[in-house]
């Protein structure tokens, strides 16, 4: 099993890589099959299914698919192009993606919320149609966002989730028990197995490169975060509050009024940095997801500003390691809120977090294990139920305690020896278990929780 560090954290866009990301995507591979058709098409349709119908407003699903059809995708996004591509296909009911013929596709009556049962392989699922003149289809293909901006086709969801058909690769583990075996009879760090398996299939200068623009765009959305305030989109009137916190904390320093807590607003800040500016729709790095997104880079930032001995030489080290334990979660759960609920989403990022901040602090691999297991069990059963299908509430403020939960399973995990009751593996199945025995309504739909009782009109 081989899932890439550039699998894990993809540079994208707000609010969602599973509603916003994941349909795009899947526009775009939808828009390849066309191109590669023996025939010409003449219009295109996309209906959404399941959380991606229920949510699809406030995650901007439907924006999202429109633009994807016009050819755009979300690693060269670019919000002033997008805007007037939108108010074009209003007008004229076209869309003109590169290298086919302009598409009839009104987005009033071509886009359609399907609000009754999810279809059969995944909550968020979409179908993308293509008609000749006549209105009859021509090209058919059924597409789900299983999270984090991943795509599959129903042909491909149905074949397994093991479709790694790459070269072989150093260290194929599959399990944390696997990945901890490795590293004993290795002698490597979880970090250092990771790189060769990477360099293996990409090369390291590529490798290098990738990780290195990963972490600035992080950096560069936490300080676009901590810069902005106003009222984000959605009509919840949520403020931004990055900044102000952020200018608070700096006006305390040198001043000894505030309490030794005050590290935890810190890294709450830094978290709520980032979820304020993927709810506005900014450019963010899904880890693993878009509604996690701040986890990581709140606890990285933490580490390079406030903890002695930091070094932004091994910024990659923890990246790699984190990517890691997200891709034992992914391919044995789930990093799915519409599947999983949120521990699979916001759960997923600390653990992944926890291990990261383990490694470069110096722990073994048993020690990064045990980090991994203790954040994640501590987000087991939380749900997923954002107020009126935005990204905002409670998942900004979510992003915060996400970050401080880590750093303190990676604190305990340090003060150990890396033996410890509960495996890895053990919480991520039992986090499989609670989510399959979630409650729909908790998952991402916005029909339960805090969704339904607080007001949100």
């Amino acid at each position: 099993m081989f899932l890439s560090v550039f699998e894990m954290f993809k540079v994208g866009i707000g609010p969602s890589s599973s509603h916003t990301m994941g349909p795009m995507m899947a526009a775009a591979r939808f828009l390849d099959l066309l191109r590669a058709a023996p025939f010409a098409a003449h219009g295109v349709k996309a209906s959404l299914h399941g959380s991606l119908a229920f949510t699809g407003v406030g995650h901007a699903t439907d924006r999202a698919t429109v633009l994807g059809l016009a050819g755009f995708v979300p690693d060269t996004y670019d919000h002033t192009h997008a805007e007037a591509a939108l108010e074009q296909i209003r007008d004229t009911c076209r869309v003109a993606p590169t290298g086919l013929p302009e598409l009839v596709f009104d987005p009033r009556t071509d886009l359609v919320f399907e609000f009754g049962a999810a279809l059969p392989g995944h909550a968020n699922g979409m179908i993308l149609k293509a008609t000749d003149a006549q209105g009859d289809v021509i090209l058919q293909e059924t597409y789900y966002s299983v999270g984090g901006g991943f795509v599959l086709t129903e042909g491909e969801l149905a074949a397994g989730k093991d479709t790694d058909e790459g070269a072989p690769v150093p260290y194929p583990f599959k399990t944390a028990t696997e990945m901890l075996e490795m590293a004993r009879t290795s002698g490597h760090s979880i970090a250092a197995m990771k790189r060769a398996n990477e360099v293996s299939r990409g090369g390291s200068d590529t490798l290098d490169k990738g990780v290195a623009r990963i972490w600035q765009v992080m950096n560069d959305c936490i300080d676009r975060g901590m810069a902005h305030d106003g009222i984000l989109p959605g009509g919840l009137g949520v403020k931004r509050r990055a900044r102000n916190i952020h200018d608070q904390l700096i006006a305390e320093r040198g001043m000894n009024l505030a309490p030794p807590h005050t590290i935890n607003d810190w890294m709450s800040v830094y978290a709520m940095a980032v979820n304020e500016e993927n709810a506005a729709g900014g450019q963010v790095v899904t880890a693993p997801t878009n509604g996690a997104a701040g986890v990581v880079p709140a606890v990285i930032r933490y580490w390079l500003d406030h903890v002695p001995g930091s070094s932004r030489a091994r910024i990659p080290e923890f990246l790699l390691t984190a990517a890691a334990i997200g891709g034992l979660v992914k391919y044995n759960a789930s990093i799915s809120g519409a599947e999983a609920g949120c521990q699979a989403e916001v759960g997923s990022a600390a653990a992944m977090a926890a291990a990261g901040l383990c490694a470069v602090m110096g722990g073994t691999p048993e020690q990064v294990e045990n980090a991994a297991e203790i954040a994640l069990e501590h987000h087991l059963g939380m749900t997923c139920d954002p107020v009126k299908g935005l990204v905002q509430v409670p998942c900004i403020e979510r992003n915060g305690l996400g970050a401080i939960k880590a750093v303190s399973a990676a604190s305990l995990s340090l003060r150990g020896d890396g033996t410890h009751l509960v495996p890895l593996d053990a919480c991520i199945e039992t986090m499989r278990q609670t989510g399959h025995d979630m409650s729909e309504k908790y998952k991402e739909t916005s029909l339960g929780g805090l969704a339904v009782n607080v007001p949100n009109c």
